[in-house]
């Protein structure tokens, strides 16, 4: 018989990374590291739910996030602010326990919603969402015979930016500041508020090793950054920006294609370009590259029925405050958007 247990805040849980690494859907944001940037630096509330048998084997697990706004009310999430998460089993067993479990805190807690982000089709009846693809490109072991095969636009472009004197870093917390720089100049121009830096701060803290920045600068001024995450055979690529104000010297196209470099050169199999609503603009961009869409299910239970929740810029609601954003001074963005965003999955 399987019995369901809540992981204590701040105690380490090596049975629990050790089922996340051997669990063919795990991500790195189901590791127990994840866990404490959450709570530490985005300040949020969680619940680490594991299934295990009376050998104390571990069977499943599910990490939760709790959030609460105005608007929707309060809600979990597994995991807010990045593309994965979700609910990892090996049994029906332990699949149903988790799910069941979840409701139950859910109920506790009074949550409107319980939001799963899963990789995966799951079949267990909760309502889901399909809207988006993460692109991924298989990388070859030598970065040059990735870039034979790109087309001669986009390697043109690459060229641009190094003749126009563009160079790149691939190092950890002394590119922080560029990188969130740019960032939060780019969220204030798509009218969304930045994540707290601290954030980053705190992932590159408790994943040295699997974390990386990418910058792009020019006469020492950072043009286009990326922030990169290895976990097993991939490499993602969760949050990149460049300076729209010079987007004619092609500085994000040097950037993504100094991270394929990187990532061909440290042994990656596959670079996660992240995720895109198909047919959109970035959808495109990252097919250029040869990416190719792999489907997201996001599943939800909905405590009192009716429509699925939409916490996106799409949402009509969010019209008039997206373009007032807009116009803001960058360093008042930077003020008061992580506290804005830390409540929007």
């Amino acid at each position: 018989m399987l019995r369901i247990t809540r992981v204590p805040r701040e105690q380490a849980c090596p049975s629990w990374d050790r089922y996340v690494v051997s669990h063919p859907g795990g991500s790195g944001y189901h590791l127990m590291a994840w866990r404490r940037v959450m709570e530490r630096s985005a300040r949020r509330t969680t619940f680490y739910l594991m299934a295990t048998d009376e050998d104390q084997t571990v069977h499943g697990v599910l990490p939760l996030v709790f959030l609460s706004n105005r608007l929707f009310g309060r809600f979990l999430v597994s995991m807010p602010y990045v593309n994965y998460g979700g609910l990892l089993a090996d049994t029906t067993e332990a699949h149903d326990a988790l799910l069941k479990a979840a409701v139950a805190l859910g109920k506790e807690r009074g949550a409107a919603h319980i939001e799963l982000r899963q990789s995966e089709v799951l079949d267990f009846g909760w309502p889901v969402k399909q809207h988006k693809v993460s692109m991924r490109l298989e990388l070859a072991k030598q970065f040059e015979t990735l870039w034979d095969g790109f087309p001669s636009k986009l390697r043109s472009q690459v060229r641009r930016a190094r003749k126009a004197g563009m160079n790149v870093q691939v190092g950890g917390g002394e590119l922080l500041d560029d990188f969130y720089q740019l960032l939060a100049r780019n969220m204030r121009d798509l009218g969304t508020p930045v994540l707290a830096r601290g954030i980053f701060e705190e992932f590159l803290k408790v994943l040295p090793e699997e974390t990386r920045i990418c910058v792009v600068s020019m006469a020492g001024r950072p043009m286009a950054a990326g922030f990169l995450y290895g976990f097993r055979e991939v490499l993602e690529i969760p949050w990149a920006a460049a300076d729209r104000r010079h987007k004619e010297l092609s500085a994000n196209m040097l950037l993504y294609s100094a991270a394929l470099e990187h990532g061909c050169a440290a042994g990656y199999r596959v670079f996660d370009f992240g995720r895109s609503t198909p047919g959109s603009g970035t959808y495109q961009f990252k097919q250029q590259w040869g990416a190719k869409p792999l489907p997201l299910h996001w599943y939800y239970w909905l405590s009192k029925g009716g429509a699925l929740p939409e916490i996106s810029p799409r949402n009509p609601k969010f019209r008039l405050a997206i373009e007032l954003w807009k116009r803001l001074p960058i360093p008042v963005t930077r003020m008061i958007g992580p506290m804005i965003v830390r409540n929007i999955p």
